[in-house]
């Protein structure tokens, strides 16, 4: 089956290890056989924009996902997973939600996974300020 992606003009999306971008002052549709990651621009996690450690967390898992060998990231993730869990022991049953997906290799519900632990860390951050 394949997967059907309407662009926005100018809107980017990444397709493996290439970057599409719509330079069309349309929308454009491209429709997607194979497989392949995938990921819109709202979904891709910039490496200046990982300024906290679930952002990073979030950008370690984005960067397994495109990975052609994504193993070789586990070692640096599982680290940063130990040092945030050791800081905020509440992040624990997130990552056991993402670990069971990077084990299965389903990297891609790690990565939606990865965005509550992002929101989680928000509210953990709204706290403090308080």
């Amino acid at each position: 089956m394949a997967l059907v992606i309407d662009l926005k003009p100018s809107e980017r999306v990444i397709i493996g290890t290439a970057l599409v971008t719509n330079d069309a002052a349309r929308p454009a549709r491209l429709r997607i056989e194979g497989n392949a990651a995938i990921l819109r621009e709202k979904d891709i996690m910039r490496e200046n924009d990982a300024d906290s450690p679930c952002k990073k967390i979030y950008l370690a898992i984005q960067l397994m996902y495109l990975s052609p060998d994504p193993k070789s990231l586990h070692q640096t993730y599982f680290d940063m997973v130990r040092d945030i869990q050791n800081a905020a022991p509440s992040t624990a049953l997130f990552f056991a939600k993402i670990n069971e997906h990077l084990l299965k290799d389903e990297y891609y519900k790690a990565l939606k996974e990865a965005r509550h632990l992002m929101e989680h860390e928000k509210e953990i951050l709204a706290n403090v300020q308080q």
